[in-house]
């Protein structure tokens, strides 16, 4: 998006008001008048306060659109005509920045700042205050929004909480925690943002405990809070908790809302008990092209494919529309029950018929489609003319099909992708020095060992965790950190004697290599 030139782009906001020289004009040049002005002030006339409304409206209108360099030429055509802003003005233009963040739009945005600053409104207008902040966070600029919420003289809680919020979604978590301790008063949206910004940083058990502090403090949630936390325990797959919630919002009466119960049945999919996510379907009153799909996804994931594209067809019958993830479903679904020939349909209708472009979760079922069905070379074919590098997810499942048909000659051939992902990962490496180590090609294991020295990759422990009484526990192997480890392995020993009395003998996996020192 191009933006108007301004004489001064910067963004570091001025630490005084800046002298009304030729030099430090921001904004296209207006009238002698408009440039003396340093304060706000509605003029006497009604037509003049009338012409601040209706630039404002012209204004507002396109960035409602998403044409913001239109927004910009219009506003400096506002000010050569002499028509003063007002914080609205202001609001409307910072709005627009935070809704479209990029480094031009930021050059943007900290030019109406700077000339905010001039007038010096920004410091007592509660409302034009937080804009700014909320404008620099949603700009990866967290620090002039720091800086900017310092300088703020009043406070609400809406400026606390963008400021909480502006933290989590740079991932700055500590700060926002740090924060949120120094609230005078933390309502639902404070614990909201909270939990949500460690919901989408990954940090779910984060976000649990953080909710039971919430009903401590006796702070009611609302649906935005419970679909955050309903999100948390489809990703720890904690269903105790997941059907505790589904009752606490059904005694609060927003199990109704329709994002609530798209999200349940997400939760109740990923949870194992599509059953349940499909009641919470069929109640539904009004349902959304999201709630099709989170129940698409939900029976392909759970191995139900025939109900999948059953439902892949009713819902375009009904009216909507499938989208990329509406494809993945089916393509899943496919891929599942060896649909091999249908799931190619599948894509080719996704591309040509729809014009849906294919995201890297297409190309990941694809190649996991042809490697369930033996079909290995056509897969890797996927790989090699994917317009994307392929992630660790895409390439573990034709690596899974390497080991199990045996082709040692093609997993050395993905060596060439491995070495291109992120450096932490070792999950692939890892399985590919399992399928040397199952032929006994030793040599190979040493060489995947040095690979993965020479990048730093340390193979990371497996961990499995159960849910008891809604609380999730974790295990690594030889973990004896548990509080109750004394009761966990007299139970294990115990299950071990009356299984070798049935005849049970254990099997003998062989590790491609120890943890890398």
């Amino acid at each position: 998006m191009s933006l108007p030139a301004f004489s001064s782009c910067t963004t570091q906001p001025p630490k005084k008001i800046l002298p009304h020289t030729s030099q430090t004009r921001l904004l296209p040049n207006p009238s002698r008048k408009s440039v003396e002005n340093t304060h706000l002030s509605f003029p006497r006339k009604d037509q003049l306060i009338d012409q601040t409304v209706l630039w404002t409206s012209s204004i507002a209108r396109r960035c409602r659109n998403g044409h913001l360099s239109e927004a910009a030429a219009e506003f400096a055509r506002m000010r050569i005509a002499d028509i003063e802003p007002n914080y609205i003005t202001f609001i409307t233009l910072l709005s627009a920045c935070a809704d479209f963040p990029s480094e031009n739009i930021l050059c943007f945005g900290a030019s109406i700042h700077c000339y905010i600053y001039k007038l010096g409104i920004n410091k007592y207008n509660v409302m034009l205050g937080t804009a700014i902040v909320d404008m620099y966070s949603k700009c990866s600029r967290v620090d002039l929004a720091r800086q900017a919420f310092d300088e703020m003289t009043v406070k609400n809680s809406v400026s606390w909480n963008s400021m909480i919020d502006g933290y989590m979604r740079n991932g700055d978590v500590e700060d926002a925690i740090k924060l949120f301790d120094e609230m005078p008063h933390r309502d639902k949206v404070s614990w909201t943002a909270l939990i949500g910004g460690f919901v989408k940083r990954g940090h779910f058990e984060e976000a649990l405990e953080r909710f039971r502090e919430m009903q401590i403090s006796g702070v009611e949630p609302d649906y935005v809070t419970i679909i955050a936390i309903l999100t948390a325990c489809a990703n720890l797959g904690a269903l105790g908790l997941g059907i505790w919630i589904h009752r606490f919002a059904l005694q609060r009466n927003l199990s109704k809302e329709v994002r609530v119960s798209n999200s349940l049945i997400d939760m109740y999919s990923r949870c194992g008990c599509v059953n349940f996510a499909y009641q919470e379907f069929n109640k539904m009153g009004k349902r959304s092209r999201v709630s099709w799909n989170s129940m698409i996804v939900g029976f392909a994931i759970n191995g139900r494919a025939e109900e999948a594209l059953e439902h892949f067809c009713l819902m375009q019958k009904e009216g909507f529309e499938p989208d990329g993830v509406s494809f993945t479903g089916a393509l899943t679904a496919c891929s599942h029950a060896g649909l091999v020939e249908e799931g190619l349909e599948f894509y080719k209708t996704m591309t040509r018929i729809h014009g849906i472009s294919p995201r890297i979760e297409h190309f990941g079922c694809m190649v996991d489609l042809l490697s369930r069905a033996g079909r290995l070379e056509d897969a890797l074919s996927v790989i090699e003319t994917m317009p994307m590098k392929p992630n660790e997810v895409v390439l573990g499942s034709l690596l899974a099909a390497c080991r199990t048909h045996g082709d040692v000659g093609l997993a050395e051939r993905l060596m060439n992708f491995l070495d291109e992902l992120e450096p932490d990962t070792d999950s692939n490496y890892v399985l590919l020095s399992n399928i040397y180590a199952v032929v006994g090609r030793w040599e190979g294991v040493g060489k995947v060992r040095k690979t993965m020295k020479a990048l730093g990759i340390k193979k990371k422990p497996g961990v499995s965790a159960i849910e008891i009484d809604c609380s999730i526990h974790e295990f690594v192997a030889g973990d004896k950190s548990h509080v109750q480890t004394e009761s966990i392995y007299s139970m294990l020993e115990q299950l071990s004697a009356e299984l070798m009395v049935y005849g049970y003998v254990s099997e003998t996996i062989v590790e491609g290599f120890p943890e890398c020192d």
